[in-house]
């Protein structure tokens, strides 16, 4: 258990001092089985766990939709996502910064990753709130806060991972975070609105779109509702498993961009690259994550803690709520997916243990560490927009998603009260 408290420590401080992850979690993971058992079993378990892992079936699901992701992200459909939805929400108050929710959870929704949907959305939705004269804070508050969606509303490669930490369905996981996706949605336009009432000067309306242009903006949507839907039908429906929605995505992601003009030579051969290496620095953060699960199991430290919790008295709904305290504190300071990888498999066997589903507990982690995206001092979306934005100081957004943040707290708080909000679509789909 000492070798596993001391793996952890380590693995924190390596991450404070912004050495990359999969090379902390590989490193830690083989010094700490090699003290633990012997050197030659942690130079056979290496291998051996890359390779299982390179072999998996469900592991060919992230390169598919990053590659899905990163083909939509070229076809100019995050500017058609927030014309539609300012055509629609553009006259009312705040209507600029509700259209940018509206489209940042599209564009996540099918690009899979909160630090692309900011990185974009500032690009084409800050402009137009800054020329209508919105504030700086409630601009780039909504643009980080919007961006969080990505990582719930399906596909969301976090929660693949979550899933293959804990050999919990995947299917299951992307169509449970489908509910709590749309509640984080519709709770953040409502701190949008009130936030437009209580501030008008921060929020002005804009000119009103007449009918028969909103209809006719939906035009350019039609492909993200396409891919979304065959996915997510298709999964809910039992047509096919995550990895071959992963690749019929892709494949029609490509081929709507070829058909549209859109994708050239040049541009799949960079939509290639970049999914190539975001897939390997995936790849490598997952080998090292699971073998350092190894290292946890074989420490004995995750039976420890669950004897000390029996020990104490903590169980039910106080352990969750203790977990989910460690989880917040993190992520005030450490990036969501450390978090993840670091605490799941620690956390895991207590959550089964006390006869929680591993499917509900996915849904509520994601959603911390969704909030720790955007939390000081280290809130990654914020520095993601201060790198295209740097003229809007930290400070200012930070300030901006204070009321963001409430509404988080509030929506987890009401998805562990009421676990069948993310569950009732899953039993649903037999």
């Amino acid at each position: 258990m000492t070798i596993g408290v001391l793996a952890i420590i380590a693995v924190l401080i390596l991450s404070f001092l912004r050495v990359p992850l999969g090379f902390s979690l590989l490193t830690v993971g083989l010094v700490g089985i090699a003290l633990l058992m012997d050197t030659s079993v942690a130079l056979t378990l290496l291998p051996m766990t890359i390779s299982e892992a390179v072999l998996s079936y469900e592991l060919a699901v992230v390169p598919m939709f990053i590659l899905m992701g990163n083909v939509i992200s070229r076809t100019g459909i995050s500017e058609d996502l927030f014309k539609a939805a300012n055509a629609f929400f553009g006259h009312v108050r705040g209507g600029l910064a509700l259209s940018t929710m509206v489209a940042c959870a599209g564009f996540s929704s099918v690009c899979g990753s909160s630090y692309a949907t900011a990185a974009t959305m500032s690009k084409v939705a800050y402009p137009s709130m800054r020329q209508y004269g919105y504030s700086d804070g409630l601009a780039t508050a909504t643009i980080a806060a919007g961006g969080t969606l990505g990582i719930l509303i399906p596909p969301s490669i976090i929660l693949v991972i979550y899933g293959i930490l804990t050999q919990t369905n995947i299917g299951d996981l992307f169509i449970a975070g489908i509910v709590p996706g749309l509640l984080g949605l519709v709770m953040y336009m409502l701190a949008i609105y009130l936030i437009s009432l209580r501030h008008p000067n921060a929020a002005p309306r804009g000119p009103r779109t007449a009918w028969k242009d909103r209809f006719y903006s939906l035009k350019g949507t039609w492909s993200f509702v396409a891919i979304f839907a065959l996915i997510i039908g298709g999964l809910y429906l039992k047509w096919f498993s995550p990895t071959e929605a992963a690749g019929i995505g892709a494949g029609i992601a490509i081929l709507i961009a070829a058909v549209s003009g859109k994708l050239s030579l040049k541009t799949l051969r960079i939509v290639l690259l970049e999914t190539a290496y975001t897939s390997v620095i995936l790849y490598t953060v997952l080998f090292g994550a699971l073998l350092f699960s190894k290292l946890i199991s074989y420490s004995g430290l995750a039976e420890g803690i669950l004897s000390y919790v029996q020990t104490l008295g903590v169980s039910g709904y106080s352990l969750i709520g203790f977990i989910l305290l460690v989880f917040l504190i993190l992520g005030c300071v450490m990036d969501s997916l450390a978090i993840i990888l670091i605490f799941v498999p620690l956390f895991a066997p207590l959550i089964v243990a006390q006869g929680f589903d591993l499917v509900w507990f996915g849904i509520i982690v994601v959603v911390a560490t969704e909030i720790a995206l955007i939390t000081p001092p280290i809130g990654m979306n914020v520095f993601v927009l201060r790198a295209t934005l740097p003229s809007v100081p930290a400070h200012t957004m930070f300030k901006g998603l204070t009321p963001f943040i409430i509404t988080d707290l509030i929506r987890l708080a009401i998805l562990v009260s009421f676990p069948a909000i993310a569950l009732w679509l899953v039993k649903m789909s037999g």
